[in-house]
C-alpha cells in the first residue's frame, strides 16, 4: 500500500480484546518479515502491563465504533469463556459469560474494514481455518478457530500422537505435568509451571496467567503472511 507521493505508509492495527499480546506479536513478526512498517494499537477492558504495544484500556465495542475506521486491518479475540468446555466443570456452572462473537461481527462489518476474529473451535465463527501448535513445532495442541473478512489458507493438521503431560486417564480433570516435563503441554488453569509455558507457546513475557488466554504467535504470524503478503511497498 503506497501513499500518493509513492512512499512507503505505515499499516494501522487494531487489536481488540488483545490480553497481553500473543495476537499482536504474531502479526509484528510477518510484518517485521515483508520489512513492511506499522502501528499496533490494542485494546483491552483490563489493564496489560506487558502488552509490547500501544494499548488503551477500555471497551473494545465502544472504541471499535468510534475509531475501527481509522486502521487496516482488525483482530478481535472476545472472550472465550462462553464456548469453552471449561464451562462445564462445576466450579464454573453458575458463573455467567459475556456472549459477544455476533455482535463484534456485526461491528466489524459495519466499520468495512478487513478483519479476523479467533476463538475456540466451538465459539459461533464462521470458520475460515482452524490451527494447531502441532502445525508449527510448538508443544501445545491448543486449537483456535479463525474467521476473517479475507481468504485464510491452513497449513496441514495431522493425527495427535504425543501425550500431554499432567493429563489423568479417562478425561478427568488434569494434574500438574512434572516441573521436569518437556513435552506437550496443556496451557489452561494452573496445570503448567511457566517455563512450560513459555516453551511450548513460544512467549518470553507474559506471566502465568496471561499466558493462559494467549494464542501462540505463531497462529497470527501464518496468517500475516498470508494477509500482507499483497501491500505494496517500495524497494
Amino acid at each position: 500500500m503506497l501513499s500518493p507521493d509513492n512512499t512507503k505508509i505505515v499499516i494501522r492495527i487494531l487489536d481488540l480484546f488483545c490480553g497481553a499480546g500473543g495476537a499482536a506479536e504474531g502479526y509484528r513478526q510477518a510484518l517485521e518479515v515483508l520489512g513492511i512498517k506499522y502501528e499496533i494499537v490494542g485494546v483491552d477492558i483490563a489493564k496489560q502491563p506487558r502488552y509490547p504495544f500501544t494499548f488503551v484500556q477500555g471497551d473494545a465495542l465502544e472504541y471499535l465504533a468510534l475509531h475501527g475506521s481509522e486502521f487496516d486491518f482488525i483482530h478481535a479475540s472476545p472472550p472465550c469463556q462462553q464456548y469453552s468446555a471449561c464451562k462445564n466443570i462445576p466450579q464454573n456452572r453458575t458463573n455467567t459469560y459475556p456472549d459477544l462473537v455476533v455482535p463484534v461481527r456485526e461491528a466489524l462489518i459495519r466499520t468495512g474494514v478487513p478483519y479476523v476474529i479467533e476463538n475456540v473451535v466451538s465459539a459461533p465463527l464462521h470458520t475460515n481455518i482452524i490451527l494447531c501448535g502441532t502445525m508449527f513445532g510448538l508443544k501445545v495442541y491448543r486449537h483456535r478457530a479463525f474467521e476473517s473478512s479475507l481468504m485464510l489458507f491452513q497449513p496441514a493438521h495431522f493425527k495427535h500422537t504425543e501425550r500431554i503431560g499432567g493429563y489423568r486417564p479417562g478425561g478427568k480433570l488434569p494434574r500438574k505435568a512434572p516441573r521436569d516435563w518437556e513435552g506437550y503441554i496443556c496451557v489452561a488453569g494452573g496445570n503448567f509451571t511457566i517455563a512450560q509455558a513459555r516453551r511450548a507457546m513460544g512467549i518470553d513475557w507474559m506471566t502465568k496467567k496471561e499466558i493462559a488466554e494467549a494464542i501462540p504467535p505463531a497462529y497470527t504470524r501464518w496468517i500475516g503472511m498470508q494477509i500482507f503478503s499483497t501491500v505494496e511497498r517500495v524497494k
